[in-house]
């Protein structure tokens, strides 16, 4: 049986990794001046910054043990989902950094 203590962890590693792929797609926009660069390096990198995180909650730390997720759908609600939001909340909501007007360099 699921307690409200595992629900409650596992929302907190969800926020948690939709924390991280939103900085993580943030830090691609600031950094490749390209178009589709930064979306080639979220899709492509992200899940694996996922996965470890994944790997450590859920393996070292016991997170979520009465839930009885298989595989699929762990990796879906673990990864799939916050990658989603992440991506969605940079990319919708956050001004793009064409928008900002910062100091020329010397």
């Amino acid at each position: 049986m699921v307690s409200v203590v595992g629900l409650v962890a596992f929302g907190a590693v969800l926020v948690v990794h939709t924390l991280i792929a939103a900085v993580l797609t943030r830090f691609f926009r600031l950094r490749l001046k390209t178009q589709w660069g930064y979306v080639v390096y979220s899709v492509a990198l992200i899940p694996v910054a996922l996965l470890v995180t994944t790997l450590v909650f859920f393996g070292v730390f016991p997170v979520g043990a009465g839930l009885n997720l298989d595989t699929p759908t762990l990796l879906g609600a673990a990864i799939g989902l916050p990658l989603a939001l992440g991506f969605t909340i940079d990319t919708l909501y956050v001004p793009a950094p064409e928008e900002y007007d910062l100091p020329e360099r010397s």
